[in-house]
């Protein structure tokens, strides 16, 4: 297999790092005021891609937090991946200038899916997409709004649309520490003939071997916000949990 990737996830929603109770709004913890010295402090903890969301760039559909996003990739020194609000090509554009390394489109993958071989053909593999499920049903615009489609279809056409990685969030599992859906994760990598990022529920060590242990090769890593912030791991456990097989 692939080495397996853990990527400390940056939550911005007004100009702070924030964590998000299963997505809402309304239910904010904040862990930060300042986005680039929490980049640095994780690279320095080991990690070797952040993964960034522009919260409020999600709900408005345009990104609100470019510059903090510029900051972030200054400070990291350390390949980033971005989602939140990228509905536009120039959206897009605007976040890989300011030194992303890969761009998640997630609602206009879904709004748009015959868009995707067009971005693909002009972002390559600088393009990812982002699928938000909540019982295998794909959730949009920042999780509010739960569609009639599922996630392993959608999966499936990014990957035949040649998107080369998906970022797949549990939406029900997210910030509640109580496990990742490997069921799910399982379903998907099996969906996309493509990379697979798992997002949601990873509490502990333990769950990134389970992660691992399901042994589909195509599953890349597994993005991490709460338990990290809450000092219920450290990258070092998880790293070496992510080298368990």
């Amino acid at each position: 297999m692939p080495e397996f990737t853990i990527l400390p996830a940056i939550d911005l929603k007004d100009g702070r790092c924030v964590r998000l109770r299963q997505g809402r709004a309304d239910d904010v913890t904040v862990y930060g005021d300042d986005p680039a010295a929490m980049a640095r402090h994780w690279a320095g903890a080991g990690a070797r891609l952040l993964h960034v969301v522009d919260l409020d760039g999600a709900f408005a559909g345009r990104v609100r937090h470019i510059a903090q996003i510029r900051a972030i990739v200054e400070a990291a020194g350390i390949p980033v991946e971005m989602g939140g609000g990228l509905r536009t090509d120039e959206a897009i554009e605007e976040v890989l200038a300011a030194g992303v390394s890969r761009a998640i489109v997630g609602t206009r993958a879904f709004a748009e899916p015959g868009e995707l071989r067009r971005l693909v053909a002009r972002f390559g593999e600088r393009l990812a997409v982002g699928i938000d499920a909540r019982n295998g049903f794909v959730q949009v615009r920042g999780w509010v709004e739960t569609t009639g489609a599922k996630a392993v279809d959608l999966a499936a056409a990014a990957a035949a649309a040649g998107v080369s990685t998906v970022i797949y969030t549990d939406t029900a599992t997210d910030g509640m520490l109580q496990g990742p859906n490997t069921a799910a994760v399982a379903e998907v990598c099996d969906a996309a003939a493509c990379n697979v990022i798992a997002s949601g529920g990873v509490a502990a060590a333990a769950d990134v071997r389970n992660l691992v242990g399901l042994r589909r090769a195509n599953l890349a890593g597994a993005i991490v916000g709460k338990a990290l912030y809450d000092g219920r791991v450290t990258m070092p456990e998880l790293l070496a949990a992510a080298r368990s097989e």
